[in-house]
């Protein structure tokens, strides 16, 4: 008996030393509540978010990703990447445009993974700092983003969606990711 308890407490701490770290630096489960990310992700999703790619690159435009709220760290959200350090966002009623930090561009962004053409006539310009992201919902009209509480600084971003685990029917590997078509203007 003393033997099969010795084996039981090395295999759970061989387990708690593999999976605490994989968990706390690799990978993390994340659960979808709420709408502001459909048809993308539905509420009810369970996802596994990589933590680990952002150790060795900065995010991309058009990614998904799992942050903390900034107004309340406890909150996780998800978000899609728009606009990357240094750029300026502008929003003219359903466009999406970007413009470089050096002024040598300005992107159009088509956005075919957008839920629908929202009927707001928003009018916003964003100038990002050296750490800051501008992220947006699917669901432009069900989303609290960055048009309503600012740029996402970097420190805040868990990671990228990984795997879509459930619904079975929804398996996908790097789901979201979506090329974002852009048009360059003068």
């Amino acid at each position: 008996m003393g033997t099969f308890l010795k084996d039981i407490a090395r295999y759970f701490l061989i387990a708690l030393l593999i999976v605490v770290p994989l968990r706390a630096y690799v990978a993390q489960p994340f659960y979808v509540v709420g709408s502001s990310m459909d048809p993308t992700f539905t509420s009810g999703e369970y996802l596994i978010i990589d933590e680990l790619s952002y150790q060795f690159r900065d995010p991309r435009r058009g990614e998904v990703v799992v942050f903390r709220f900034p107004k309340q760290p406890s909150i996780f959200f998800i978000k899609r990447i728009i606009g990357l350090p240094g750029e300026t966002v502008e929003i003219r009623g359903n466009k999406v445009l970007i413009h470089s930090a050096t002024s040598t561009y300005t992107l159009t962004l088509e956005e075919p993974y957008v839920a629908q053409e929202h009927q707001k006539q928003d009018y916003l310009v964003v100038h990002l700092g050296d750490d800051e992201y501008f992220v947006l919902g699917d669901n432009r009209e069900a989303s609290l983003d960055s048009r309503a509480w600012g740029p996402l600084s970097r420190r805040y971003i868990i990671g990228r969606v990984l795997v879509r685990l459930f619904p079975f029917s929804r398996i996908a590997w790097l789901p979201g990711a979506a090329p974002l078509h852009q048009q360059q203007e003068p």
